[in-house]
């Protein structure tokens, strides 16, 4: 049976979702996970909430996945021991750091791919298994055939999401709020701008990025069938209601019993956009799927409905079996055991000979059944009377009780678990003191003599322009040292495509691929191609730095949220780089940005802006030949006149990053790096190099 998970931002969340049938319930406590905003756990609440949740029969998952510091990394392996303690079931994790830490410092304890992992396809589920993984939330953009095709051969459990908010970027390589606000979406800090108006050039302002909530509890049977093991609601940063009445109207869809009208609408009154989306799932993309929250009256009395459903009440969930003996002159007995193999007996007074009227095995069961106020529920009891014999109303209860509270401290412990104890990671530095330039271009127009001037190590190509195998193809690959850009979103039914364009790059002499995603590295492998790992790889601390390197990738990208000091710091175990020009991806979107504002496709021959409130200008560019969209920032990075500032950290190149640039302007890029240039801050941006993100 499909598990029902939902959210637990708080303590009362957390309880709506146990007594409104959660099968098991995901939170944060500390600093490092993905709803830092939310009221979270402290770890004495944490212990307490796995225990309430653990004698309830409910699984606790905890939330670490956000992108940990180098500094961090001995406060998150303190809070993953603190995990282990209190007795959680596993640890939701983004950070391949963090992956390895758990891994060595609670080594009993389940680890569950992040949807910020970005796990869109099976190769990327099979890399998630090599790691030690056991759960893999799959992302929310992946339509029903491509989870039922992922689900028939994955080794470990699938996990998707059902209910609530969709995030307009895939998740874990949206950078938009680090960008414009320093509040960084990987780090659990997302100020959500994509909740905001933005214009199409000179158009009226819409809401393009604001994407309306999942509802997916009509196929919640197809899922099953498909072999998907867990479905998740969405809102740790909603109220309590809303997590009771989500979490109701799910399990019961999930136990059979149909989804009414009613239902909906109460789903839709307690928080909604414009109504509900399945697009994603469906495979139906579009303008239909989007929408904004609309100020509305709370319904008050469906409120009410649902904290009735959790407050001051407790709705019996876990079935225990009774086994009584009742003999003369013996003490009484009872044995309570419940499903999960736990077996107890508490002794009480000796019976008496009865007076008047003695007790029957139906009185006795009676009496025993009462178990209202407790977790519990008797299934079934076993009842060994002598004749005649007759105990003390106070005495059977006082038995009930007993052996109720024996079970529940037992169900409540936490389990004995190996610990393992922190070491730093080992840090490799690099001598490089002069890094080279590497470049990377969207256009074979954008080749130029200046760009050859520079002199790249390597050229970044986009692997779609390799596949063409024209004239210019080969000229490129005959004069620079080409390495194939492969797109961060490749889903398993694109594959075949891609690899045909690889192996037409194979013949034009390319050795190398850029990838951007875990999902690539052994297909791209298969092909006889060297990896290189790109910036999509949130490679954030030193942990991740080595897990890659041990994975046997040529070089990589370090994240460009991360300070000029914390990139120094950063272990450089294979040649590292760096965006140093350019316009940085802030987005890449499913549904196709261009097709939005001209409502037919014509990605291919248009190019596009974003306008904010402020007047700054975001260009759009098709994702490759695929109807993905980029969103790139409004600023150009530029560090031309502050090279300098780059030596000495170790690092192996700086890129150069041409997207919108025509070929005069490419030439004038090249000078200013050869030579120098002037910073100018009305069109230019440091990034968060030096202004770093929260």
């Amino acid at each position: 049976m499909l598990e029902v998970l939902s959210p637990a931002g708080s303590n009362d969340a957390l309880v709506a979702a146990v007594q409104n049938g959660a099968d098991a319930v995901y939170l944060g406590c500390g600093g490092f996970n993905a709803r830092m905003n939310a009221k979270n756990f402290t770890p004495e609440q944490l212990r307490q909430a796995v225990s309430y949740c653990h004698v309830r029969g409910v699984k606790v998952y905890l939330t670490l996945n956000t992108l940990v510091l180098d500094r961090e990394l001995k406060a998150a392996a303190a809070e993953i021991l603190e995990a282990s303690r209190a007795g959680v079931d596993a640890i939701l994790v983004q950070d391949l750091g963090i992956c390895q830490l758990v891994r060595t410092i609670a080594p009993d304890v389940a680890i569950h791919a992040s949807t910020q992992m970005a796990v869109h396809n099976l190769d990327g589920v099979l890399r998630a298994a090599e790691m030690g993984i056991s759960r893999v939330v799959l992302a929310r953009e992946l339509s029903y055939d491509q989870i039922a095709y992922i689900c028939k051969n994955s080794p470990i459990e699938v996990e998707v999401f059902v209910h609530g908010a969709l995030c307009m970027c895939y998740s874990g390589q949206c950078y938009l709020s680090a960008m414009i606000g320093r509040r960084s979406g990987n780090r659990g800090q997302c100020a959500q701008p994509c909740r905001l108006n933005y214009g199409y050039d000179r158009e009226e302002n819409r809401y393009p990025l604001s994407l309306k909530d999942n509802c997916l509890v009509g196929y919640l049977r197809q899922m099953e069938e498909m072999g998907v093991a867990c479905v998740k609601i969405e809102g740790r940063m909603k109220r309590a209601e809303y997590v009771a009445i989500a979490t109701r109207i799910y399990k019961d869809a999930v136990m059979g019993r149909p989804v009414t009208q009613q239902a909906l609408r109460e789903l839709e009154k307690v928080f909604s956009r414009q109504g509900f989306t399945d697009g994603y799932y469906a495979g139906r993309k579009g303008q239909q799927m989007f929408g904004t929250r609309q100020e509305e009256a709370v319904d008050r009395s469906m409120m009410a409905r649902a904290r009735a459903t959790y407050e001051n009440t407790e709705n019996q969930r876990v079935p225990v079996r009774f086994r009584v003996q009742l003999y003369p002159g013996a003490a009484s007995v009872l044995q309570v055991s419940d499903r999960d193999g736990h077996v107890l007996a508490v002794q009480g007074p000796v019976p008496e000979q009865a007076r008047n009227i003695a007790l029957t095995p139906d009185s006795l069961s009676q009496r025993l059944c009462k178990t209202g106020g407790t977790p519990y529920y008797v299934e079934h009891i076993q009842t060994e009377l002598s004749p005649g014999l007759t105990l003390a109303a106070s005495a059977i209860n006082g038995l009930r009780r007993d052996a109720l509270a024996m079970l529940t401290a037992v169900r409540g412990q936490v389990p004995q678990r190996r610990e393992g104890s922190f070491a730093a990671p080992q840090v490799y530095r690099s001598g490089v003191q002069r890094p080279v330039f590497t470049v990377q271009i969207q256009s074979f127009a954008q080749v130029t003599d200046g760009l050859a001037a520079l002199r790249p190590a390597v050229l970044y190509v986009p692997l779609w322009l390799l596949d063409s195998g024209d004239a210019a193809a080969r000229a490129v690959c005959g004069a620079f040292h080409v390495c194939a850009v492969l797109p961060r979103v490749i889903w398993d039914r694109e594959w075949n495509k891609v690899r045909s364009g690889l192996r037409e790059a194979k013949r034009l002499g390319v050795t190398e691929a850029l990838v951007g995603n875990i999902g690539m590295i052994e297909p791209v492998r298969r092909e006889g191609m060297q990896v290189r790992g790109d910036f999509g790889l949130n490679v954030f601390n030193s942990g991740s730095a080595d897990y890659y390197a041990a994975m046997g990738l040529s070089s990589l990208t370090a994240s460009f949220e991360l300070t000029l000091p914390q990139l120094r710091d950063l272990s450089k175990p294979v040649p590292t780089e760096i965006f140093a020009y350019g316009r940085l991806p802030l987005m890449i979107t499913e549904n196709c940005l261009i097709h939005g504002r001209a409502g037919t496709c014509i990605c291919g021959s248009t190019k596009t802006n974003l306008v904010d409130r402020t007047g700054s200008r975001f260009p759009v560019l098709r994702d490759g030949d695929t109807c993905r969209s980029q969103l790139f920032n409004s600023k150009k990075l530029y560090f031309a006149d502050k090279l300098q500032n780059l030596s000495g950290l170790g690092l192996w190149a700086l890129r150069l990053s041409f997207t919108t640039e025509n070929a005069q302007q490419v030439n004038a890029v090249a000078l200013e790096y050869l030579r120098g240039g002037s910073f100018d801050p009305g069109v230019s941006t440091r990034g968060l190099y030096v202004r770093g993100v929260e």
